[in-house]
């Protein structure tokens, strides 16, 4: 790491704080794993002139102090639900690594992240759920599921991206939104195989719910662990464990509803 200049301007500890804050809750939110966020908010703080960076990642909040010489400061910031943005993420990086190198004002980090954030581009929904649903598809063919199957996987897994997207959207507990998503997908796809004449209902009515399986979030609770952060990693893995609850339940529901267990 480049030796950290001093503040440019005018810029204040409470400013360099807030902002390296605000990159370590967009990276929180984006998916980013503890290890990454302490480096990437260090690498913003230090560019931006602070000599000493600590940073406590929380599942929930962040805190962080920074220090120049014998003046220091701590601020807290509060994460909000954690998902999965690569885009915003890669972004992210290649900022805080510019801001690195020195020579920027806080303001004009700010801007650059505004600007960021504004022209961060996502898909289309329906290029995702499209995405989603062959995916969703594959996956069953690997688990065995017959051809006259695979169809009704595709679009039952496809429009259930749909639905969660359109849940997420209006702010829906994400643990209803699982249990909706799950039941609805397993029950149009257990139809649909039936219609088809598929022999492997069960097993694409599995398939059809793989896209809420939280496999980010259980990687970086491992990950996490791991790395000395097991009170971080355990709040995740807790998380994980609990949205799998639901989309059981979800599915438990719609082979229920269908017959399909024994």
């Amino acid at each position: 790491m480049l030796e950290s200049a001093k503040p440019k301007g005018n810029d204040s500890l409470e400013e360099i704080a807030m902002l390296a804050l605000e990159f370590g809750r967009l990276l929180m939110e984006a998916g980013a794993s503890a290890r990454a966020v302490d480096e990437i908010t260090a690498q913003v703080a230090s560019g931006l002139g602070a000599e000493r960076v600590d940073l406590r990642v929380g599942y929930a909040s962040l805190a962080i102090t920074v220090g120049i010489g014998t003046d220091g400061i701590t601020r807290m910031r509060k994460v909000g639900p954690l998902g999965v943005n690569q885009s915003l993420d890669q972004a992210l990086r290649t900022a805080a690594a510019r801001i690195e190198q020195g020579g920027s004002t806080v303001a004009e980090s700010r801007a650059e992240l505004d600007r960021l954030l504004r022209d961060t581009s996502r898909h289309p929904d329906w290029v995702v759920a499209v995405a989603v649903g062959v995916a969703c598809a594959a996956f069953g063919r690997l688990l065995g599921v017959d051809w006259m199957g695979v169809g009704p996987i595709f679009a039952a897994s496809a429009l259930g991206q749909m639905v969660r997207r359109w849940l997420a959207m209006r702010g829906v507990n994400v643990f209803v939104s699982a249990t909706i998503a799950a039941f609805l997908g397993s029950t149009l796809c257990g139809l649909g195989a039936r219609w088809a004449g598929s022999q492997t209902v069960a097993v694409a009515m599995a398939a059809a719910v793989l896209l809420l399986v939280p496999g980010v979030p259980a990687l970086n609770a491992l990950n996490d662990i791991l790395e000395g952060r097991p009170t971080l990693g355990s709040a995740r893995a807790v998380w994980v464990a609990v949205i799998l609850v639901f989309i059981t339940a979800g599915m438990w529901l719609a082979l229920s509803l269908l017959g399909e267990i024994s």
